[in-house]
Formats: structure tokens, sequence, C-alpha cells
């Protein structure tokens, strides 16, 4: 009996040896299969690691689970089953592996750090302002300043530059500098989205009696995701200008031209509605203008000037796929003056009828834009001015044919408004192009050029004029917050009847930005 005890106990020994070396090769061999698991490619075992495991699994007790049974149930050694088979990936006992392939784990089980992980209103431009791509590729070279939600890239700018005018009476020559601040505040939120942009520049001349060109405008822009398929845009902007000595508008012999105020504010809906898009939106414009001073010291008073254009617009738009979608759009407002009479005794206050087709393109960040061609007209409440209608083309083209290589088209048509007596206003089409190329990477080279063709009715034909625009300049990234520039800009308007006008100007300076 003694015999048989100590048998007994020995063979009890044996079996919780053999148990205990179960559990052990079972715990050796699970270990690896959460790494397998996070690879970017999965990997059957080689033939070493298949024999290793069916030897572990010979020494397996009766009754232990088989780690790579297969079927709807997990296959015991004695042929029982027990539990459910895991997902693919997994195994008994293992944490929950990340999937197979996930491009957001990275090689060592962690995660990725993706800026735009979470986030539901990732930072993709409009298709009607392809321009707003270059913004964000120029945010995206700084790192910026985070206030709360917000990044705010500030940047200021300091440049030596000179300038040529001839009038064809004579030819001035000055040298001035130039002071430039910049920035844009943009939200960092998982719903709607917040961009405010701004820049203005003083000038100072040092030598030469031309007047200084001052120029600010500020932007914002507020989306707002209402629904999955509708947004609401509110914007608001103001703009300051000084006016151009040879603008038609502009008094002959003034000392200082008049200061333009701008003030924009408007409000969009749009809705997607599967194949057709559709949106409203209405937008107030209103312009002020300052007193000229004269050469004599006085100064003349332009608020009659003074006016506000209000405008509600429709679109509807089908998309033939996600990258075409026609449109049409029609235009109705009124453009009302502060002063019902001008000084020269005629009601400028007018009505405004407008309507175009066109078709929007998205291709990507390579290709995005519209283009739009239509009718405007403008009837006025005097009789003694005709009718004004123009033939309009507008449109903007975002195109990168390369990368480091980005090119900006804008054509648009609108009516300038005149002040002399019996002349209604003027058409203007004007075109512009902007070429950026990556020379190196801490070189960039622009070219800029433009056309602008003013057209005036009856006896305001003498204003008829063609513009030029040709610029150049290059920008040398010093480091990651300071960068060289040289800019020279030629311009040129010639009119139909006679007479021209042109300047050349040069500036050299130093950007910081953050």
């Amino acid at each position: 009996m003694g015999i048989d005890k100590n048998t007994g106990l020995r063979g009890a020994g044996r079996l919780g040896l053999h148990a205990a070396a179960g559990l052990l090769a079972t715990h050796v061999f699970a270990l690896p299969v959460p790494a397998f698991a996070q690879q970017a490619t999965a990997t059957k075992p080689s033939s070493a690691a298949v024999s290793t495991t069916q030897q572990a699994a010979a020494t397996q007790p009766a009754g232990a689970d088989d780690l790579y049974a297969t079927g709807d149930d997990t296959q015991n050694a004695d042929g029982t089953t027990t539990g459910t088979i895991p997902d693919e990936g997994t195994l008994p006992g293992t944490p929950l592996a990340a999937p197979l392939n996930d491009p957001m784990v990275e090689a060592d089980g962690g995660i990725a750090q993706d800026p735009d992980f979470a986030r539901q209103n990732l930072r993709e431009t409009r298709l009607d302002d392809p321009t707003a791509a270059r913004i964000r590729r120029e945010d995206d070279k700084t790192p910026g300043i985070r206030l709360g939600t917000m990044v705010l890239r500030p940047s200021i700018s300091q440049a030596i530059g000179s300038e040529t005018s001839d009038d064809g009476a004579g030819r001035e020559t000055r040298i001035f500098s130039e002071t430039g601040l910049k920035g844009t505040l943009t939200s960092d939120w998982s719903r709607h989205q917040l961009t405010i942009g701004g820049e203005g520049y003083w000038q100072n001349t040092i030598s030469g009696d031309t007047e200084d060109k001052p120029r600010a405008n500020i932007n914002a822009d507020l989306r707002l995701d209402l629904a999955d398929d509708t947004i609401a845009n509110i914007t608001g902007g103001y703009n300051y200008s000084r006016e151009d000595t040879d603008d038609p508008n502009a008094v002959a012999g003034a000392s200082a031209q008049s200061a333009v105020n701008q003030f924009d504010a408007g409000l969009s809906i749009e809705r997607d509605l599967g194949l057709l898009r559709g949106s409203i939106a209405g937008d107030i414009t209103r312009w002020q203008y300052s007193d000229v001073k004269l050469s004599d010291g006085s100064t003349l008073s332009r608020s009659d000037r003074d006016r506000m254009r209000s405008t509600v617009s429709a679109r509807v738009g089908y998309e033939l796929s996600p990258a075409l979608t026609p449109f049409v759009e029609g235009t109705i407002g009124r453009i009302s003056y502060d002063d019902t009479v001008d000084a020269n005794g005629y009601e400028r206050s007018a009505d405004v009828y407008a309507a175009k087709v066109g078709v929007a393109v998205d291709l990507g960040e390579k290709l995005r834009g519209e283009l739009g061609v239509g009718h405007e007209r403008q009837r006025y409440d005097d009789s003694r001015l005709a009718e004004l209608s123009a033939l309009t083309v507008d449109g903007n083209l975002y195109w990168s044919p390369q990368e480091g290589t980005d090119i900006d088209l804008v054509v648009e048509t609108y009516v300038d408004p005149s002040t002399t007596a019996g002349v209604n206003g003027a058409r203007v089409h004007r075109l512009t192009a902007k070429l950026e190329h990556d020379l190196r990477s801490n070189l960039v080279a622009r070219l800029s050029s433009g056309l602008t063709l003013t057209n005036y009715d009856g006896v305001g034909e003498t204003g008829n004029s063609t513009g030029y625009l040709a610029g150049a300049g290059l920008t040398w990234s010093i480091n990651r917050y300071l960068d060289a520039t040289a800019d020279l800009n030629y311009e040129r308007t010639d009119y139909k009847y006679g007479g021209e006008s042109s300047d050349l100007t040069a500036l050299v300076g130093l950007t910081a930005k953050r």
C-alpha cells in the first residue's frame, strides 16, 4: 500500500510537471503574437516554428486549448471543443491587437501622430476659392503659435524701395521704406472652422515728392457644419487703399488722393442634395471716401461717392462626377448712394441684375477652380444715365503641374461707377496670373502678370484704357523664421485717345515669421 501510495504521488507530480511545462510553452509562444499582429504585413510561421509548436502541443495535458485550432470552436488536444475561435489576428488570452495593415499604427506598436487624426473638418479649400490652397501651403511652412484651440502665424517685414513714376508730363523718383505686418489665425476644432487673415503695409518717403501708398486688409470666414450635407459661411472684411492718380475718378493736381475704405459682410448656406448642389448667399459691400487734399492746402469732399451694394445670389449645380460640376447662378441687388443726388446733380443709385453659367472643377491638390460666363445689368434711377450692361467672365484656377510649382489664375469682371457728368460707369475686365517655383528647398522664384481693360460708353470713351502688369521676385529662406526677399514690379496704362503712365518699383527686405 505504501508503494502504491508513493507511485501515485510520483504520477501526480509528473502530471503536474507536464501541466506546468504546457503552460510555460503556451506563455512563451503566445508572447510574440501581438507584435506579429501589429506588423504592416502578415507572414506565415516558418517550418521550424511549426515544428516547435507541434512539439509544444504534444506536451499539453488533456483539456488544454490548442492555440492554432481552426473551425467554429476551439479544438482541444483530446478532441473536445471549448469556446469559440477568436477573431483573425488575435489569440486566446492575449490583448486585442491592432488590425493588420493599419496605417495609424507605428512599427513599434504606438499610435502615429497624425495632425488630422479625429478631425471632422480637414482643412480642404472650397471649390470657389482655390487661392486658399496657397494660403494653406504658406501656413504649413511655419509652426505658428498655439493659442488654446487657435493657431496664430504672424510675420513682420521691413523693406527699402525705389519707385519711378512717369505720367507723360514728367518723371518722378522717390526712395521709401515699407513696413509690413501680416498674420493668419486658424481654428483647430473638430467641427466648424474659423479663419482670420490680415496684412498691412505702411510707407515712409525718404526722398522725393510722390505720395505714400499705404494699404491694409483683413478678412474673416466662419464655417459652420450645420449637418452632414449643409454648411453655412459667415464672412466679413475690411480693405484700405488710396486711389491711384491715374484713376479716371482721381482729382487732377491733388497732393493726396482720396482714401478708400471698403467694408464687406456676407452669409451663405450650401446644401448637398446628392447629385445636386444648391446654395444661397447674401452680400453687402460699403465704400467710403475721404476728402482729397489739393495742392493749395485746401480739401475737396468726396462723400457723394459713398455707397452700399447689397445682393442676393442663388446657385444650383449638377455633379456629373466628383471632379466636374456645371452650375447656373442668378443675382439681384441694389446700389444705394448716401446722397440721393451727386455733386453734378445725377441720381446714381441703381438696380442690379446678373446671371451666369459655368463649371467647377476639383481634381484635388493638382487642379481646382471654376469659370463662369454671364451678363450683368445696372438700371439707374436717373433717366439721363443710360443703362449699363456688361458681358461678364469670372473665375479662378489653382494648378500645380508638378511638385514645387504652383500657378494661380484669376479672371474677373466688374462695373466701376463714374462721377463724371453724363457718364454711367465703366466695364472692367481683369486677368491676373501668378507663378511660384521652388528653385531649391530654400529658394522660391515668383512671376506675376496682369491685363486690365477699361471701357466707357458715350462721352466717357476718352477714359478707355489698357493696363499691363509684370513682376518678378525671389524669396530666400535663411532659416525657418527669417526670409530675405527681392521684388521688381512694372505697371503701365495706355489710354485709347493718347497718353500713358507707368510705374517701376523695386523692393528688397527681410521678413521675420513664426
